[in-house]
């Protein structure tokens, strides 16, 4: 493995500072571009961890980076007939199938390779190797990832491990997945051209909370006969502040004097449009990481996607979930096999996992493949998790639901016996007779 460590950059006195007990040196500027995220016309600073605290945000990835990761991840070697079989022989079934490294399950692995081209645009694979295969696939945090292009057309990945050493990766060691990209190599981190959107849905939450806090009562004004001294005023509005929403005194009696008169202030926040702008940011969101608002629980407005639950689901499916299940299948074999055997070996994921809690329409699935000769009975057992049968291994069709192989013969002895009869009853072997 091309692998170099380096001491940690910048230390030199006073310029390094620890976040969660790792060395940051001042000049990491990737490190300090994620840490202080995306400006917003609001003003705040949108990072990775302040965006997660948005249920929205949270929602999506979580429903993109679940959904794709329990999908069966399968690795098949194809046959000279055009077929397939899964690879189990290969060493990257394995890997891909069941445990990538000993850390993590596929599960885990795959959720954490999702959710950071969900975040930060791009998606960071280690290759550890003995010799030229391939044991294990260590995820890397893209946070702590910096890359460049050398002047030989390489690229080059420097990474800050969990110490704080730097280490540099050779391209032929790292598998490196974007998301969208404009350049084919860089994936566009959504914290940063989506800063305005999240920054206004924080700053819209952040009001929403001061209100609901404040018992949904505004300020209010105080009345009073003539002009205060400033320690007057200051005694009056500390008084005041006591029996105010959330103060220590809220609920008791308010006595003022010398005939002053307390005027509350009134919001409805109707008027003041907070609900529309939570749930338009709750849209402008999902619009982000292109997911139907009704899956994370926003059912203001009806889907156009079709009443039934099959036609959203395809639609989730090929607009959501195929964009990012074909990023990592090409991932794989551009980046984890040998020239030699892309022809051969191929990666796939099994969309039909999304049927295994839809009974029915999974029930409707298996009938059709058995039942139209392209699946046998054991194949459709196999995929239900059940034991095969004797005689399960023939390809049938719904035709009296024979096998395809004795079509032909069972024709013909169809034909013999019918002229047979035709014979024994003296009848001519001719059309017009047929229907005798």
């Amino acid at each position: 493995m091309s692998q170099t460590k380096t001491k940690p950059a910048g230390r030199i006195k006073g310029s390094v500072l620890k976040w969660l007990g790792v060395p940051i040196a001042l000049t990491d500027t990737d490190f300090w571009s994620a840490y202080l995220g995306g400006g917003s016309f609001t003003g705040r600073r949108v990072t990775v961890d302040a965006a997660l605290q948005l249920a929205t945000v949270w929602a999506c990835v979580r429903l993109l980076s679940e959904t794709i990761a329990t999908l069966p991840l399968g690795f098949y070697e194809k046959l000279a007939d055009g077929s397939r079989e899964p690879a189990t022989a290969h060493p990257l079934y394995d890997l891909l199938h069941n445990q990538p490294n000993a850390d993590m399950t596929a599960v885990q692995f795959w959720e954490a390779i999702i959710a950071s081209m969900l975040l930060w645009g791009n998606a960071y694979i280690e290759k550890a190797k003995i010799g030229k295969r391939i044991v294990a696939l260590n995820f890397l945090h893209p946070g702590r990832m910096q890359k460049r292009r050398l002047l030989s057309g390489a690229m080059e990945y420097n990474y800050r491990d969990l110490d704080g050493s730097q280490r540099t990766i050779a391209e032929g060691d790292l598998v490196n997945i974007p998301a969208f990209s404009l350049d084919g190599v860089n994936g566009l981190t959504p914290m940063s051209y989506g800063a305005n959107v999240f920054g206004a849905a924080m700053a819209t939450d952040e009001a929403s909370s001061k209100v609901f806090s404040s018992g949904m009562r505004a300020a209010g004004f105080v009345k009073v006969t003539g002009t205060l001294k400033k320690d007057q005023r200051e005694d009056l509005r500390a008084s005041i502040k006591q029996f105010a929403a959330g103060g220590p005194e809220a609920g008791n009696v308010m006595v003022l004097e010398n005939d002053s008169t307390y005027q509350q202030l009134t919001m409805n926040p109707g008027d003041s449009q907070m609900l529309e702008s939570r749930s338009f940011n709750v849209e402008e969101m999902c619009r982000w990481f292109r997911v139907p608002p009704f899956m994370v629980g926003h059912s203001a407005n009806s889907t156009n996607w079709g009443t039934g639950i099959e036609q959203q689901m395809i639609g989730f499916l090929t607009f959501s979930l195929r964009p990012w299940l074909t990023r990592v299948e090409q991932a794989i074999r551009k980046s984890l096999l040998s020239p030699g055997e892309r022809s051969k070996f191929f990666a796939e994921f099994a969309i039909e996992g999304l049927l295994r809690a839809d009974s029915a329409a999974r029930a409707e699935y298996l009938a059709k493949m058995t039942q139209n000769g392209l699946m046998t009975r054991n194949e459709g057992r196999a995929y239900d998790n059940r034991a095969p049968l004797a005689g399960g291994d023939e390809l049938t069709v719904q035709s009296n639901l024979v096998p395809l192989t004795m079509l032909g013969k069972i024709t013909s002895t169809a034909g013999a016996a019918k002229n047979a009869l035709r014979q024994w009853l003296g009848i001519k072997n001719d059309e017009d007779n047929d229907e005798t």
